[in-house]
């Protein structure tokens, strides 16, 4: 048995994970000592947030433009392009891509895709051809600074990813990842989660969440004392208690009346929600919460100070507070890893639409493409286009009000026949 012993525990310490001494939080749980709920995403309010900026940067379409001499033009379309806007691997859409890696981004803290590819050669040198895009599981992957030059690369980022599947570990340069993280980075490299900033902020709004569910198991009934004379037995205590508990709570025994012996008194232990300020204390985490990731108190639902004008200037406070960071971020690594020199040189460069999140009701979306199209601003097949319409023969031309004149020409008419 000693030697079964010995193979065992031998196989434990081969197989455990090793952590770092300085990680206390990973050194907790390989210890095996648990504090709060990892499960942190079933709070409501962190759950919104979560969604609200991933959905954000989901349906924030990216666009291909070129700089040129005279103006901002839409570039045509590259292979690269259709895997960023069209469909970036096989089984996903952009719009899942963007999704996911916000969703890890802003729960780990960091945001990775692997830009899968091969190297061409040509006649002189050659090119990286990326063949796909994926997004990898921020928690499955370490990244590495080759400060001696291991690698070939003296103060170059690795990304060492670890298969949750299959257990294997991959490799790859930083050129072949994109990696996307939060403001919160002391080292510029890696970033930090509000979860892990918020930690007892956030485990304690998902404790008063718990504890919420667990008074309505109960069918909102209080604690009680039961009071006896006499001393009884440990296991006569425990029988009378789950008699109680079985008859008295739960939703199906709310408002339920039983008998009492004689020498028994059930007393109530009121503590009302009320009293303790429960809800105005959750309802300041949530704020805190939501604060702490750039959410709006009408995106969370909390509608207690804003009206209808205002929940809109709340959606364009959130567009220049919070989205445009991150839209500006992403921008920023996507043309740093997918365009080429050459590219960069030309001009080409990739940005997110963020006209999208401030799409207007009808009215409002023809008022201005009028005025727009007859201050010459806009072309008339450019507001079709905005309409998804098709374009006009003649509507390649800019057309303003015939009675509009140049600057330099004002007070002319005045100057013939007269003062």
């Amino acid at each position: 048995m000693r030697i079964l012993d010995r193979l065992k525990n031998a196989w434990n310490v081969l197989t455990r994970p090793a952590v770092y001494m300085d990680d206390d939080d990973e050194l907790k749980e390989w210890l095996g000592i648990t504090g709060t709920n990892p499960d942190v995403e079933k709070e409501v309010t962190y759950y919104t947030c979560l969604k609200m900026l991933s959905e954000t940067m989901g349906k924030v379409p990216l666009k291909y433009y070129q700089e040129t001499p005279k103006g901002r033009i839409r570039a045509e379309p590259t292979k690269i392009t259709r895997l960023l806007s069209v469909r970036p691997n096989t089984i996903m859409t952009p719009t899942t891509l963007w999704t996911t890696t916000e969703m890890n981004c802003q729960h780990y803290g960091n945001g990775y895709i692997w830009m899968r590819g091969t190297f061409e050669r040509e006649k002189y040198g050659g090119h990286y051809k990326v063949l796909d895009l994926w997004p990898m599981q921020a928690n499955c992957v370490t990244v590495y600074m080759d400060d001696v030059g291991v690698f070939g690369g003296k103060g170059k980022l690795y990304y060492q990813y670890n298969d949750p599947k299959t257990g294997e570990q991959y490799l790859f340069r930083s050129s072949e990842v994109m990696h996307f993280k939060t403001w919160y980075s002391l080292n510029g490299i890696m970033g930090k989660s509000v979860r892990e900033i918020l930690q007892d902020t956030v485990g304690g709004a998902l404790e008063s969440q718990n504890f919420m569910n667990n008074l309505y198991r109960q069918g909102l009934s209080a604690s009680m004392a039961l009071q006896y004379a006499g001393d009884l037995e440990e296991s006569k205590i425990k029988a009378l208690q789950k008699k109680f508990a079985d008859k008295l709570s739960g939703p199906k025994n709310a408002g339920r009346v039983i008998p009492v012996p004689i020498g028994l008194q059930l007393t109530p232990l009121k503590m009302t929600l009320t009293d303790a300020q429960f809800f105005e204390l959750k309802k300041y985490s949530a704020l805190q919460i939501a604060g702490a990731f750039g959410i709006k108190p009408n995106q969370i639902n909390n509608y207690e100070k804003s009206s209808y004008s205002n929940s809109e200037t709340q959606q364009l406070a959130f567009l220049v507070d919070t989205a445009l960071y991150r839209l500006k971020m992403y921008e920023e690594e996507i043309n740093a890893k997918v365009l080429s020199l050459k590219e960069e040189e030309a001009g080409y460069f990739y940005k997110f639409n963020e006209k999208a999140i401030l799409r207007t009701d009808t009215k409002t979306q023809m008022e201005m493409l009028k005025d727009a199209v007859n201050n010459g601003i806009y072309r008339p097949n450019e507001a079709r286009r905005y309409l998804d319409m098709p374009d006009d023969p003649d509507g390649d031309k800019l057309i303003v009000n015939g009675n509009y004149i140049p600057l330099e020409k004002v007070g002319t008419q005045y100057t013939k026949g007269g003062e």
